[in-house]
């Protein structure tokens, strides 16, 4: 009995929503801790705890991934109010998400490499910036450690929706459409949903750069990781 409940896709979803909420609670009080943060590490706690098998969890979990697909398009809404600002800097918004993905993936690469790190590390560690499903295909379609790739973004992500706007306000960056360009490049959908909470702007901005930037990720990672395999 408690077999089959520990398998049940219930069970995945309900400590998902239920650690999620806790992590909001918390992050009212702490705004600077993301919730994604403390319901994660709150997860995982509890299956360390109960020595609760990690594929019971992902029964459920797998199904909230799969809500990520129509929750990333529900983004377009709000993107659509904000349509003629993107037209008009058209060109200056793709060369700012095609500069920060290169960088993105050149100087993960290259800080893995002079870490002495393994062909397989650079190419989990290189798709870090762009949101988890994306990084995970690319890495497994590259040669890397898809688990780690996934890691990594969600690391990334959390690390950009907690300092990026005030690291972004001390270099004088405050107006909403470079600082929404900026998240979403390099922290992909974590950083979105920490901007639409605060600024629909924002957000909407970040959502469109995260959605270029994983394409823009897969076409700079083909002459790129055609070079490694050299």
């Amino acid at each position: 009995m408690k077999h089959n409940l520990l398998y049940h896709p219930l069970f995945g979803v309900t400590v998902s929503i239920l650690a999620y909420v806790c992590g909001i609670l918390v992050n009212q009080r702490f705004p600077r801790i993301h919730p994604l943060f403390l319901s994660s590490g709150g997860i995982i706690l509890l299956l360390l705890l109960f020595h609760i098998p990690y594929e019971a969890y992902t029964a459920g979990g797998d199904l909230l991934t799969f809500i990520l697909g129509p929750a990333t398009v529900a983004l377009g809404v709000p993107l659509y109010k904000f349509r003629n600002r993107i037209r008009k800097h058209l060109f200056a918004v793709i060369t700012g998400i095609t500069t920060g993905s290169l960088a993105g993936i050149l100087s993960a690469g290259i800080i893995v490499w002079s870490l002495g790190g393994t062909k397989e590390m650079i190419l989990s560690m290189m798709p870090k910036s762009v949101s988890s499903p994306i990084a995970i295909e690319l890495s497994r379609l590259t040669g890397g450690i898809p688990e780690l790739s996934a890691v990594l973004a969600v690391l990334t992500g959390l690390m950009g929706s907690m300092f990026g706007r005030a690291f972004l306000w001390r270099l004088g960056i405050c107006e909403d459409l470079p600082l929404g360009i900026a998240i979403g490049t390099a922290a992909h959908g974590i950083g979105t949903s920490k901007l639409i909470r605060s600024s629909e702007s924002e957000g909407s901005f970040s959502a469109f750069a995260m959605a270029l930037a994983g394409i823009i990720t897969g076409i700079l990672f083909i002459p790129i990781v055609w070079w490694l395999h050299l």
